[in-house]
């Protein structure tokens, strides 16, 4: 009885550092996240005042070689 309770103990022992490191790596993650949102949000921005004036008007585009 004694050994199944010593090994129940190091086997929540190592579930709690396992748990540990998981939530480590589940707050890493969530801060990448949080900063990846940030720069696609600036990306968008950058694209959307960018696009206006890359794209031309109808009548300012030169028509293709094959017409």
């Amino acid at each position: 009885m004694e050994d199944r309770i010593v090994e129940l103990e190091t086997k929540l022992a190592f579930q709690d550092d396992l748990l540990a490191q998981l939530d480590a790596v589940v707050q890493q993650q969530s801060m990448m996240i949080d900063k990846l949102q940030l720069r696609v949000e600036r990306l968008e921005q950058q694209l959307q005042t960018a696009l206006p004036s890359m794209i031309k008007s109808e009548s300012e585009e030169t028509p293709p070689p094959h017409y």
